[in-house]
Formats: structure tokens, C-alpha cells, sequence
């Protein structure tokens, strides 16, 4: 009960805080819109808002997913390959050290304006971090662990499934977290580059037009569709780590 209703008490303050005394303070409300005038976009534009919503979700879980499987499977490689990974591991790494924003608009230029390069842009924002943690995870089990499989004859395959796998599985679901909301950045960040629908189409346009209340809304919706999955990867995690 305790855990329930602290955090809905610390956002009701911070709600009536934001209400009451920042007009107060006098802040304009072009800069900073009360929560009841964001409550009044969904009300008033919520077909508009929900519209540029879809697109947005569809890229982000498309690349969430493609990104993650990328990133799982070629860790899984790198786990049984000191070669591979000894020459290619670098090649990644240099790649994520390009900021997204100047990487963007190359993957507009392969792809051109559709939904396609928001995806890859999604994918590549969540690949680095599930790579690097699943490496770690499907190396951590001991070397007592790795003769006691030998001893009873275990096979490649069975080590894998029985040993590497189920120890990888906390790291994994920690990096599919952050990926649930890089995600969705990813997504709106291609938005941001070239498209004409999405949250992020609406964050520019908004803003673009001092439409104050109508960007806060599109952001309160980009924030709502990151925490629902994020809350989507803490069910699946609690189902499969039991341990």
C-alpha cells in the first residue's frame, strides 16, 4: 500500500505545484502550459495527438525488437567466437561512438522518408547496450560451473541453454529496460530528421508554431509510451527470472 501511494502523492504535489505556483511565479504559459491546459489538448486534439501516436509506436516496437534480436544474436557469436569478437567487437564500437543525430541522416539518405529508417534508427540506439551487456551476461557463469557441466557430459548446445543462457537473462532484461525508452527516442529522433507524422513530426511542428500546450501533450505521450514498455519487459522479466 505504502509503495502504491507514495509515488501517486509525489506526482499529485508535483502536479499541484506545476498548477498553482508557476503561474504564480510568472511563468508564461507559452513557455510552460498548466497541466489543465495539457489535459485540454487531449480533449480538444485528441484525434490529432493519438493519430501522430501510431506511427511512433509502430517504429519504436519494430526497432526495439529488431534491434535487441540483432544485438542477442550476434552476442551470442562473439560468446563462442575470441576471433570474431577480437575483430569485430572494435568495428561496433566505433560505430556507437557516432552520435545519432549525425548518424540519422545517413540512414535517411539509404532509406528514404518512410517508416523504414526510423526503424533502423530505432534499432541502432537499442543494439549497443543489449550487445555489450548480453556479452557480459553469457560470460559471467564461473569456471566451477563450466567443469561440473563438463563433468556430466553436457554438450555445446546444452551449456548454452542450461548454463549461459539462464545466466545472461538478468543483464539481458537491465538493458532491454533502457532500450524500452532509447527506443522510442530513436523513433521520434528519425521523426525529427524528415517525416511529416509521429510524435516527433507533431514536437517540431508545435513548436515551430508556439503551440506550447499541444508540444507538452505529444511529449506526455512519448513519456506514456515509454513507461508502457517498460512496464511490458518488467512483466516478462518477473515471469522469467524467477530465480
Amino acid at each position: 500500500m505504502t509503495r502504491t501511494l507514495l509515488p501517486i502523492f509525489g506526482v499529485a504535489s508535483i502536479l499541484v505545484a506545476w498548477q498553482f505556483l508557476l503561474p504564480l511565479a510568472g511563468v508564461p504559459a507559452y513557455i510552460v502550459p498548466t497541466p489543465t491546459a495539457i489535459a485540454g489538448v487531449f480533449s480538444k486534439n485528441g484525434s490529432l495527438l493519438f493519430a501522430n501516436l501510431w506511427p511512433t509506436v509502430v517504429e519504436a516496437l519494430a526497432g526495439f525488437v529488431i534491434g535487441n534480436m540483432a544485438a542477442v544474436l550476434l552476442a551470442v557469436i562473439f560468446v563462442h567466437s575470441r576471433v570474431l569478437q577480437a575483430a569485430y567487437f572494435p568495428v561496433v564500437l566505433f560505430f556507437n561512438t557516432i552520435p545519432i543525430l549525425a548518424l540519422s541522416p545517413i540512414i535517411i539518405l539509404i532509406f528514404g522518408l518512410g517508416m523504414t529508417p526510423k526503424i533502423v534508427i530505432a534499432a541502432v540506439i537499442c543494439f549497443f547496450p543489449t550487445l555489450v551487456n548480453m556479452i557480459r551476461g553469457l560470460s559471467s557463469a564461473s569456471s566451477n560451473e563450466y567443469e561440473l557441466f563438463h563433468v556430466l557430459s553436457a554438450t555445446r548446445w546444452e551449456t548454452f541453454w542450461r548454463l549461459r543462457l539462464p545466466r545472461s537473462l538478468p543483464m539481458l532484461f537491465a538493458s532491454l529496460r533502457i532500450a524500452s525508452a532509447t527506443a522510442v527516442i530513436g523513433a521520434i529522433v528519425g521523426e525529427w530528421i524528415g517525416s511529416d507524422k509521429g510524435l516527433g513530426a507533431l514536437i517540431i511542428q508545435a513548436t515551430f508554431n508556439y503551440q506550447s500546450d499541444r508540444l507538452y501533450a505529444a511529449i506526455v505521450l512519448s513519456s506514456a509510451l515509454s513507461i508502457i514498455l517498460f512496464m511490458i519487459v518488467a512483466f516478462f522479466e518477473r515471469r522469467l527470472v524467477r530465480y
